[in-house]
């Protein structure tokens, strides 16, 4: 469900003060942030930086650009690791095609 339009998107305040003195100190391209908040959307300000965002066991890097704006930082930073499907038929039916 949508955030309320009375509102203002969310952004930890912890995290808006790192982004702009990271911006201030003119470094922000090399800027890396480490971050727990998931839930905070990616505002303009924070283009070009790149955050470490935390997915449960241990930190992702994601290098924010244009597009990503308007998105939560926890949806680059997937938190369930995927095991294909299939056991031992699947894997004779792979080396077949290969």
């Amino acid at each position: 469900m949508a955030r309320s339009l009375k509102k203002e998107v969310f952004v930890e305040p912890k995290l808006m003060k790192k982004v702009l003195a990271a911006k201030e100190a003119g470094n922000a391209a090399s800027a890396v942030i480490k971050t727990w908040s998931r839930a905070s959307t990616i505002v303009p300000d924070m283009i070009g930086i790149t955050f470490e965002v935390h997915n449960g066991k241990n930190f992702l890097p994601v290098k924010v650009i244009e597009d990503m704006i308007g998105h939560k930082l926890g949806e680059f930073s997937p938190t369930r690791k995927f095991v294909r499907h299939g056991g031992k038929l699947q894997r004779e039916l792979e080396t077949k095609a290969k």
